[in-house]
């Protein structure tokens, strides 16, 4: 019974830190460029600007989102978390919005080295990679409700 007593406080904490990566417990976080002077945005806003139903950020300047591969399982999360819905639901609505010519799709990069990459050489990036991932001097875009 002292083996469960001792255990089960360590699962616990062992539960909160994996809960407690990346940003509110996210397996993600949403990086900027340094030079961007936005720190917040609900998860609505970030929605709007990944689907392109935004064009620009608070501060004028135009937006330009970038997303992992469809395999990725951050960007996965990311869609479930952000959109609320699954990464086949945004394909399809891209699908929609490339065939009536209105729009095609972010760019999208097989690895968090290359998101970090096109986030730092473009001033009004915004991309999201895995919790653990070393952004360098890249902002973290805090996400609030």
């Amino acid at each position: 019974m002292k083996k469960y007593c001792v255990l089960i406080p360590f699962i616990i904490l062992l539960m909160l830190i994996c809960r407690s990566a990346g940003q509110d417990g996210a397996p993600y976080k949403i990086v900027i460029n340094p030079g961007n002077p936005a720190t917040s945005m609900t998860k609505e806003q970030v929605s709007k600007i990944f689907l392109k139903k935004v064009s620009e950020w608070p501060h004028g300047k135009a937006v330009s989102p970038v997303d992992l591969v469809e395999s990725s399982p951050v960007r996965q999360k990311f869609s479930k978390e952000i959109h609320g819905k699954t990464v086949a639901s945004i394909k399809a609505f891209w699908q929609q919005r490339i065939f009536s010519g209105r729009d095609v799709p972010p760019p999208e990069k097989a690895t968090d080295a290359e998101v970090i990459s096109f986030v730092r050489e473009n001033a009004d990036a915004v991309g999201y990679v895995s919790a653990t991932a070393d952004i360098g001097k890249l902002k973290v875009l805090q996400i609030t409700q």
